[in-house]
């Protein structure tokens, strides 16, 4: 038996970039139905098997058959552009129609087999542009939002749903993969898909892009449309990229954002979409004066530790640090209550009127009072105990109220985020832009509904590159948390941890440049990889070998 081998050099699905697997495309190195079985058979030996990363909740069954089509299209028509055949993964709670058999329920039983009324607007964009969705990723079950998750019995459950499991990051075994879009985070770590989109309340994108090792952009509310996106928050809310670069996440941003007539808060964005492949200079820093909010970062010394000495890098780079750059609110900051009753409400009345819209629902489940009790009659069919008893966030936010309170707590959030928080902070200190650990960064954009990025991490492995400091993972002979062995370890010898770019409403331009030069000066997310079991190891050439 004889094989003909591919006989060009083909990307290293593991890293490849959405630019080089275009380039393959558009040269006839491969095809989109090539690359979709790729990616597809990398699923299945970690996901399903192996270690069983649970990131990918289920694949599309018609993804091969779309990539084939616009395999045809290419040759017929020519490409749509740099998203003509790529494969990309969509968090489970971003809708896309019945005819994709998928079903977009943010992991729970309670919505299986309802029909949705459209794509999501993000969704529909990224089809437009023709990209192929290939599967959904897996997310904690109603994004965090059933019961106290994590404080039960010392477990941490971000990233566990009922219908996906548990989901693993792959840089240690049984280690916890960090917040509810997790599936994203763990799929482009280790190369499942080209790109994934994920969606953010309070940390949800940067957590698990940071825990991960990749790229991840909370965009400002109101630059991409949350219509047919599972909500928590309309005030919190937004959907955004994550991959293994900045280019790549700044390439499906582009796609992404816009006005959407169905989603009122982005018809108010300031002009045109800027093309956000264009902030993508590698001198960006030049000039740029980054503060650290030194005050917020707290109780984490390794990360500390690591974070002051890359701020030499920055200085490498051509950045000026003002450091201490604190917010004059940091204690209000983070001791108000007042985000927990916007959640509490938002939850509530949004996610009523999401369910009041589905085309059908099988299960009967149209309200949130309707969820609580379906969850209540099948308790230990769903999540395994002693999760499935705790539904106190359901509850907690059925009992709420659209009231004075509510109106107030909004206010103090609006003040506390961007009058006396973000934008009071730029101003004082005469800053482009806001950097800390990406640990502490989401509190202050999140309930000022602002643009937040997660970048790369600087490897603690290999100090003698150029600009290399001590920041990135934690240490080999870090203790292993929670120390008991059936629990999900929030902390292992290895799990990365990354760094954030902060700014005021619609600056991703500006950060996305910040982020794109700091990682071309570095170049560190392959110094250290996933743990090998983790790995997959279909690569392209093994669905193109042909058997003669």
């Amino acid at each position: 038996m004889t094989f003909k081998e591919p006989c060009v050099a083909l990307p290293d699905l593991y890293e490849a970039s959405i630019v080089e697997l275009q380039d393959g495309l558009v040269k006839g190195h491969f095809t989109s139905v090539q690359l979709v079985k790729a990616y597809l058979d990398r699923i299945e030996e970690v996901n399903f098997k192996g270690p069983k990363l649970r990131a990918v909740i289920e694949t599309n069954p018609i993804a091969i058959s779309q990539a084939a089509a616009l395999d045809d299209e290419r040759k017929d028509k020519g490409s749509r552009g740099p998203l003509h055949g790529i494969p990309l993964l969509l968090k489970d709670n971003i809708a896309t129609l019945h005819e994709e058999a998928f079903e977009g329920i943010l992991g729970s039983y309670a919505l299986l087999g309802s029909v949705v009324p459209r794509d999501a607007f993000a969704a529909a964009k990224l089809c437009e542009a023709g990209a192929i969705f290939i599967g959904k990723a897996n997310l904690s079950e109603w994004s965090g939002m059933r019961g106290e998750w994590g404080r039960l019995k010392g477990l941490v459950l971000n990233g566990l749903s009922e219908r996906g499991g548990q989901t693993l990051c792959p840089y240690y075994p049984n280690a916890h993969p960090s917040s509810s879009s997790s599936g994203s985070g763990v799929a482009m770590t280790i190369g499942l898909a080209a790109g994934s989109l994920g969606s953010d309340t309070h940390g949800s994108i940067v957590f698990p892009s940071s825990r991960n090792n990749v790229v991840g952009i909370r965009p400002t509310v109101g630059l991409v449309s949350r219509s047919c996106v599972i909500p928590i928050s309309s005030h919190q809310d937004t959907v955004g990229p994550m991959c293994r670069s900045v280019a790549d996440a700044a390439l499906l941003l582009k796609f992404i954002a816009g006005p959407d007539p169905r989603d009122e808060v982005t018809l108010h964005q300031p002009g045109l979409v800027p093309d956000y492949m264009k902030a993508l200079d590698k001198n960006a820093l030049k000039g740029a004066r980054l503060g650290v909010p030194r005050s917020l970062i707290r109780n984490t010394k390794v990360i500390e530790e690591t974070f002051n000495s890359s701020l030499d890098v920055f200085r490498a780079l051509g950045a000026e640090i003002v450091d201490p750059a604190d917010f004059p609110n940091t204690e209000e900051l983070l001791t108000s209550k007042a985000e927990k009753r916007v959640l509490d409400v938002d939850f509530k009345v949004d996610l009523n009127k999401y369910l009041s819209e589905l085309v059908d629902v099988p299960t009967g489940v149209r309200t949130l009072a309707a969820l609580i009790e379906f969850s209540e009659k099948r308790a230990d069919l769903d999540l395994p105990p002693p999760f499935y008893k705790d539904q106190s966030q359901f509850k907690q936010s059925e009992a709420s109220q659209v009231d004075g309170a509510y109106f107030s707590a909004l206010a103090e959030d609006f003040n506390l985020g961007r009058t006396r928080g973000i934008d009071a902070t730029l101003a004082q200190f005469n800053l482009d832009a806001i950097i800390l650990p990406t640990e502490h960064a989401p509190g202050p954009a999140a309930i000022a509904g602002y643009p937040l990025i997660s970048g790369y991490t600087i490897s603690t492995l290999l100090n003698v590159i150029r600009y290399l400091v001590p920041l990135g993972f934690q240490p080999d002979d870090v203790e292993l948390l929670p120390a008991t062995p059936t629990s999900v370890y929030t902390q292992a010898p290895g799990l990365p941890f990354g760094i954030a770019f902060m700014g005021t409403a619609y600056s991703e331009f500006k950060l996305i440049g910040y982020a794109y030069a700091f990682e071309q000066g570095t170049h560190v997310r392959l110094q250290r990889r996933a743990y090998n079991d983790a790995i997959p190891r279909t690569q392209l050439k093994d669905v193109m070998t042909m058997r003669l």
